[in-house]
């Protein structure tokens, strides 16, 4: 089966638009019967990671113009390694063999000489119809045996998703975890001096690339978060009125008021499925919050008392949240069973505890920390176990985990004149990168990996 991505508008490219599958074509089928448990792969799970030298030539092409595109493809997919920290790719000059046909087998004492463990190879070729085909192949240069072959068509205008695709594929080949490069951040771009800044909702590729504004910033926005579709996005927008929650279709661009409550709702988050979103809703000085079913439009408050309880996250099965509230006297972070129970209360570190979201995998919360001046952050076990400070210093905030929970985004806002600016950082602290983006940014966001769908 092969792999075949169709055309939307611009921007609006998705991995459900996408038919994947493997290609070991050919000669490549008995290589890859001969696979063994390589050398070429990282154990992502302890704190010192030697990252692994893997070189990746520019992919083939038929024509000027298709070698061309392969070669900005092939820079996709480097840059992407590469940030990740876990890749080492080795300069192309110091290679010895020159691929000329990616179907045979490369010379692999030429890939051992330079210290290679791994050796990504492809192709890309356009079709009658318009179409461009990509076939790629990775290979495992101590063991001389073929790991996988995948093959993509796609429209031109669509080439860079090509390249985080087969990125995501090395990751998860090499690593054993799913990938995390086909996917976007959606964050508030931020402009002009601080005490007139504008903000608006914009979304990008994760390395920072297609960036399009969904907002015009005629008014204030904050705190935008993915559907586990990637389809809509929800955020609260200061209007005319009270602060309000939307929900924003980035396809179509059609935008809706979540609910009509009376007093303030913010700190909007979907649920796994989709069907429903929790906030908070602020009436008089208490602070609870509220799950609102998106079908019904009913709303059901499941925090109750004189206190601030605010950004609220599900855990990845649905069946619990945790949330930051004042309900021991300062800001902490509590978690909470969605079938009944009290609140629990797991941090306990010196200092005040605030944004808390739960990773993908479901193993760990992360969470901003302000203690003696300095804003951290970090993450622990759900049951408050296992704290761990990943970067700290002014002012870092709001958290948000990569799709396979590996890396965490946030923003850091130095003050002064200056202002706030995206920065990424693996969970085991480190290889921390600042994210790159037109001008000022915060509140970042990172959508799951774009949804596929195969019908071929």
């Amino acid at each position: 089966m092969s792999k075949s991505i169709l055309m939307k508008p611009p921007g609006l490219l998705t991995r459900r638009s996408l038919l994947v599958g493997s290609a070991a074509a050919g000669a490549l089928a008995g290589f890859a019967s001969h696979a063994v448990a390589a050398p070429a792969q990282i154990d992502v799970t302890q704190g010192t990671v030697k990252p692994i030298p893997i070189a990746i030539p520019d992919f083939l092409g038929a024509t000027p113009a298709d070698s061309e595109l392969a070669r900005n493809v092939t820079q996709i997919i480097t840059a992407n390694l590469a940030r990740s920290g876990l890749f080492a790719p080795i300069n192309q000059a110091a290679y010895i063999e020159k691929i000329a046909d990616i179907d045979v087998p490369p010379r692999f004492p030429d890939w051992r000489a330079i210290g290679a463990q791994a050796l990504a190879t492809g192709r890309i070729s356009r079709q009658s119809d318009g179409r461009v085909k990509t076939d790629f192949r990775l290979w495992d240069v101590f063991a001389g045996s073929h790991l996988t072959g995948q093959q993509y068509f796609t429209v031109s205008d669509n080439w860079r998703r090509i390249g985080h695709i087969v990125a995501d594929a090395v990751y998860k080949k090499l690593t054993g975890e799913e990938g995390y490069f086909d996917s976007r951040i959606v964050f508030v771009d931020e402009s002009g001096p601080r005490e007139r800044r504008i903000k608006r909702l914009a979304i990008m590729d994760q390395d920072g690339a297609n960036v399009r504004n969904l907002t015009r910033g005629d008014d204030l926005v904050l705190t935008p978060r993915f559907s586990p579709t990637t389809q809509e996005i929800t955020y609260l927008s200061f209007g005319q009125r009270d602060p309000r929650v939307v929900l924003l279709n980035i396809e179509t661009m059609q935008r809706e008021v979540v609910g009509n409550f009376s007093g303030m709702s913010f700190a909007p988050r979907f649920s796994p499925n989709g069907h429903h979103v929790i906030m908070s809703l602020s009436r008089g000085s208490n602070t609870n919050l509220h799950i609102l079913d998106l079908r019904s439009k009913v709303p059901t408050q499941i925090t109750h008392g004189a206190v601030i309880d605010t950004s609220p996250c599900y855990a990845p099965d649905g069946q619990r949240i945790c949330f930051e509230s004042d309900r021991g006297g300062s800001q902490q972070i509590y978690v909470m069973n969605l079938s009944g129970g009290e609140p629990q209360r797991i941090s306990f570190g010196q200092g005040s505890y605030s944004t808390p979201v739960w990773s993908p995998r479901g193993d760990t919360i992360a969470f901003t920390k302000l203690g003696r001046g300095n804003f951290a952050i970090g993450i622990m076990n759900p049951d408050g176990t296992g704290e761990r400070i990943l970067t700290e210093g002014f002012h870092n905030e709001g958290p948000t985990f990569a799709p396979n929970g590996r890396v965490i985004m946030f923003f850091r806002d130095p003050g002064g004149s200056a202002g706030p600016s995206l920065y990424s950082i693996d969970i085991s602290g480190r290889n921390e990168q600042k994210v790159p983006t037109p001008g000022f940014a915060s509140d970042p966001a990172w959508s799951p990996l774009l949804p596929l769908r195969a019908d071929g």
